[in-house]
Parts: C-alpha cells; structure tokens; sequence
C-alpha cells in the first residue's frame, strides 16, 4: 500500500490533468512547480492513487543528466518548430492497480500561459475563444502532437 490514510491539503496543489478516459499516448500531464521532480512525486502518487489505484510502478524516459527541454523556446520561432526539435520531451508512465497513465511532464519553467494550454491540450479539453487563434495554442498544440508520437515509440520499446 501506498501509505495513505486520507488527504492532505498542499500548500501547492498538483498541477496533473487527465483524459477523461485513459488509453491514449497521452493521458494527461503534469506540471511539477519546481525543478525537483523526486521531491513532489509522492503528492503525484497521492492524487493518483484514486484513478490508478495503488501504485506499482512508474518508468520516465530521462535521465538525471538530462536538461529539461524549453518550452518556451517554440514560440521564438516563426512558425513554431515542433517541440521534438528543441529537446526531448518528458514523459512518465504510471501503473497502478486498476489503469495506468501516460503523462507529458511539463518542465517547471514553463510560462504560464503556455503550460495552461499543454495541460490543457494533454488532457484533451476543448480550447476555446481566443486561445484557438493564437501562437500559444499552435505551440501547446505542437507539444502535445510531438510527445504522442514519442510516447508511443517510448511504450512500444517498454514492452
């Protein structure tokens, strides 16, 4: 058992998004509020102890050597390039008792108004008004299509 008793209030909540249902190459990200991801994995693991069950095991496709990939950097570019060009994206796959999920770490740094979109675009939420004619829907948009594609190549290679 994962130790949980019951919850807790965080002074930061987890930022985590997940798709209504689970099973894509992407079922939701997360967006850690620093860079030490090891110190907020278990306030991950607790929020998704109730959709995943007890969790049994979690693979990422980094590691501790590897930078962080700049999001941001896509917008400086005129179309932007695919998130796949700047750096690898990061990805986590939980399994739990009863499902598993996909997720696209967002890296710490990520503005805000970007992040919100990838999380967004992650979880497979309809973006909506404004956002949808925007340089910052078309990257969020872009980092999300580049991290499907990555993430089923990274699965495959898992099994």
């Amino acid at each position: 058992m994962n130790g949980l008793a019951g919850t807790r209030r965080l002074a930061r909540p987890v930022r985590l998004v997940l798709a209504p249902t689970l099973g894509a190459d992407i079922d939701g990200a997360w967006w850690p509020h620093t860079g030490s991801t090891a110190g907020e994995l278990p306030q991950l693991i607790g929020v998704l102890h109730r959709p995943l069950g007890e969790i049994v095991d979690i693979c990422i496709n980094w590691s501790a050597t590897d930078g962080a990939p700049d999001l941001n950097s896509i917008l400086q570019s005129a179309p932007p390039k695919a998130a796949a060009e700047h750096r690898r994206l990061r990805l986590m796959k939980v399994v739990g008792c009863t499902a598993e999920a996909k997720l696209l770490v967002v890296p710490h740094m990520t503005t805000p108004a970007l992040g919100n979109l990838v999380m967004r675009c992650a979880s497979g939420r309809p973006l909506v008004g404004a956002e949808l004619d925007s340089r910052w829907c078309e990257a969020a948009e872009s980092v999300v299509r580049d991290a499907s594609a990555q993430s089923a190549l990274w699965t495959a290679a898992l099994t």
